[in-house]
């Protein structure tokens, strides 16, 4: 039976340090544009565009993850400023990093590929 598209839940790792949150998910087989990381006034939003599934002429024997599609909804623990995130991707992790803020200010953000399958997006965070 040929591999069926899914969207799967991200296991996530949430951790806040005085002045930011942290959100961390495994997220393999993705290039960094195929990423979207969306930050509104209540939740932090993951998610990723399905990238390859394989051929027809494969017969899929245990089918426990596939390549992308993702999608993750969480609540935000603490008001975060998005527009100044910085976001990575590497190793197939996706790691957000949130600065504090007085008010959740949302965000779209995207990743720029920084190399082979690793990405970022600048928002500066942590500096002036």
């Amino acid at each position: 039976m040929p591999e069926q598209a899914k969207i799967q839940s991200v296991p996530i790792k949430v951790y806040r340090t005085s002045d930011h949150v942290v959100v961390a998910a495994p997220m393999p087989g993705l290039e960094p544009e195929d990423i979207l990381v969306e930050v509104t006034e209540k939740s932090l939003i993951l998610q990723s565009e399905i990238r390859a599934l394989l051929k027809d002429f494969k017969e899929v024997l245990i089918d426990e993850w596939s390549v992308g599609s993702y999608y993750r909804k969480l609540p935000l623990p603490d008001a975060v400023d998005g527009e100044h995130a910085n976001v990575t991707y590497g190793n197939g992790v996706l790691v957000v990093n949130l600065p504090l803020s007085e008010k959740t200010i949302p965000a779209t953000l995207t990743l720029e590929k920084v190399g082979p399958a690793h990405g970022e997006h600048v928002g500066h965070s942590g500096h002036a």
